[in-house]
């Protein structure tokens, strides 16, 4: 998923952390409320400006600086 036009990063907004498309809805909090076992249905309901795209896009990015982790062994 290409998700470059939907997780902006904004250094004025929420201390430049990764959020969903001009909105202060980190990819951190929809990540948190997926671990904490809210569903999509849940999450759409508690913020109409989100869709099911986004939510997509939060973890297509999270899934992309996983990858991007190196482990280094001193």
């Amino acid at each position: 998923m290409d998700y470059a036009k939907i997780i902006t990063i904004d250094p004025g907004k929420r201390s430049g952390k990764a959020c969903v498309r001009g909105t202060r809805i980190t990819v951190y909090d929809v990540l948190d409320y997926l671990a904490a076992g809210m569903t999509q249905e849940q999450i759409l309901a508690d913020f109409p400006d989100l869709t099911e795209t986004d939510i997509r896009a939060c973890l297509a990015y999270a899934a992309d600086a996983e990858r991007r982790v190196e482990i280094v062994q001193l």
